[in-house]
């Protein structure tokens, strides 16, 4: 990608990347609030302030590589702190806060479908094309931090939900791979095996919400 098309192509996917991984973030230490645990609220870290969740190369260096790249467009922002221990209920009340933030990616995601949708009955508009560029950005990089995220691993949200969910046992022999799951998924995203593991769970994100606007 040339020098001009990638300063385009961030000005366009700058808003919907960090929208999506701020909200994403402030998700989880909101619902850890309301389970009882006041870590996040008390760093001020429930906030809609992008510079509180930047992580230079989750959220900066990692999303411009893939944009330049042309490969699967994912990133992340610095961890919002939760104190299990804290929560009402530490072992139920933790599925709630780690699905909270693949949540709102779905919810981010299907606004921007209605953006997209928008732009599109509106062709002659001055800011249909711009508009229709950067929904689409935010409908893939929302799609691929809710399907990413969900993923079984350690300290992926999707390995905070087995966790919670699997017998006592096999819930801290899971819990033993966290150290590790970051590294892990920096190799994955490095070898063509995430983008197998992805794709096909992205075609079904990507053909309900097809079915759901017309789009």
């Amino acid at each position: 990608m040339q020098l001009d098309q990638l300063i385009q192509t961030v000005a366009i996917a700058a808003l919907p990347i960090l929208f999506a991984i701020t909200l994403h973030e402030a998700a989880h230490g909101y619902v850890a609030r309301y389970f009882g645990d006041m870590t996040a609220y008390q760093q001020g870290r429930i906030s809609l302030n992008p510079l509180r969740h930047i992580d230079p190369f989750g959220t900066i260096v990692l999303p411009l590589l893939s944009l330049a790249l042309g490969g699967i467009l994912f990133g992340w922002a610095k961890p919002v702190p939760v104190n299990f221990g804290a929560l009402r209920n530490p072992k139920k009340d933790m599925l709630w806060v780690a699905l909270a933030g693949p949540a709102s990616n779905l919810l981010m995601a299907l606004a921007w479908a209605l953006f997209y949708k928008f732009a599109q009955m509106n062709p002659d508009s001055y800011f249909a094309n711009p508009l229709m560029e950067m929904s689409q950005v935010g409908i893939n990089i929302n799609a691929v931090l809710m399907v990413l995220n969900l993923l079984p691993l350690p300290p992926l949200d999707g390995g905070r939900v087995a966790v919670s969910l699997l017998p006592p046992r096999q819930a801290i022999q899971l819990s033993r791979i966290e150290p590790y799951g970051m590294f892990i998924l920096i190799f994955l995203a490095f070898t063509p095996v995430l983008g197998w593991i992805l794709t096909p769970l992205l075609g079904v994100v990507y053909k309900m919400i097809s079915l759901l606007f017309g789009i």
